[in-house]
């Protein structure tokens, strides 16, 4: 190595240096409520997907409940035991451990819906974006159809006819992806009409042009020139969905047409808990949907604090 190079590879600053010297990085420091909100969502995603090693029990496995441990309230009451800290349900089972693995379901449910609806409606807004003529008018007309429906109806209507088309075997194991599809086929307008507009601004600008004179292919151009320019808002977008998508899951388990007893989600656990509200066991609605409430709130806020950190004009 010559020392040119040598001098160029010292001077050159890293991937972390330069992210930690960042606009973004700036703002997030200086703002208090976004640090707080990421704090907070990363401690609720690493105890959902490190539950298995941090739980009393594994909820999922009916074979490790006890009756003998039915409606213990939580551990500060005079009947709390050890180690049900929030308390037992009906069926002997930990709420801390069914929070834990509920909010695990939660989270792959509401990511997994938000990148299969990114994907959906990214290829179809660049396509409808550059090409133009009757392929915008058909994709974006479609989107007009589904948007004039309330989504939680939509979501609703594909969870039901996905349920009864799959064979009855499959219905409970199939259940998390007919409700990630359900979500998705309602959701993916929004990350469309966003990439559509981008896309009609940049299509005429010099350096598509450019690839254009050079033979580079329609896909190409798209994918490699154009999407990379639309990455700010489909970013802001896609956070603000993920906490959407945890709600519109936990709505749908509740409705009773989401994740089966047997695979609770938060939603599915706030409808259990519900049946027994007026009863006494207030701990088996309380404490799921305090967790459903927190991961939405952080969710929202790290939202919010990113679109106004990448709008330019509130720098």
């Amino acid at each position: 190595m010559t020392a040119i190079e040598q001098t160029a590879t010292v001077s050159r600053p890293s991937r972390l240096s330069r992210a930690l010297q960042s606009d973004l990085w700036w703002s997030f420091k200086r703002h208090p409520s976004a640090i707080a909100a990421a704090i907070l969502l990363l401690i609720l995603i690493c105890t959902a997907f490190l539950s298995p090693l941090i739980t009393v029990q594994n909820p999922y496995d009916l074979a490790s409940l006890d009756l003998l441990n039915a409606e213990i309230p939580p551990i500060w009451m005079p009947e709390g035991q050890w180690p049900f800290i929030l308390g037992t349900d009906v069926q002997g089972r930990d709420v801390l451990s069914a929070i834990l693995y509920g909010s695990r379901a939660s989270i792959i449910i509401g990511a997994s819906s938000v990148l299969v609806s990114l994907v959906i409606g990214t290829m179809l807004g660049l396509v409808a974006g550059y090409h133009g003529k009757w392929a915008d008018g058909l994709l974006m007309r479609t989107g007009d159809v589904l948007l004039s429906m309330p989504t939680m109806l939509i979501a609703i209507l594909v969870s039901a006819l996905a349920r009864q088309a799959l064979p009855p075997s499959l219905r409970e194991a199939g259940a998390s992806g007919v409700i990630v599809l359900a979500i998705s086929l309602s959701a993916w307008v929004q990350y469309a009409r966003t990439v559509r507009a981008q896309t009609m601004v940049e299509r005429n600008k010099e350096y598509v042009q450019a690839a254009r004179l050079i033979r580079l292919s329609k896909w190409k151009i798209m994918l490699k020139h154009i999407l990379p320019n639309t990455t700010t808002p489909l970013l802001v977008t896609a956070t603000l969905n993920f906490g959407l998508g945890i709600l519109i899951e936990a709505t749908l388990s509740f409705l009773g047409v989401g994740m089966p007893p047997e695979q609770p989600s938060l939603g599915t656990l706030i409808r259990i808990g519900n049946q027994y509200l007026f009863s006494g066991l207030w701990w088996i609605v309380l404490f799921p949907g305090l967790q459903l409430c927190l991961l939405v709130v952080s969710i929202n806020v790290l939202g919010d604090w990113l679109r106004d950190a990448l709008n330019p004009k509130l720098r």
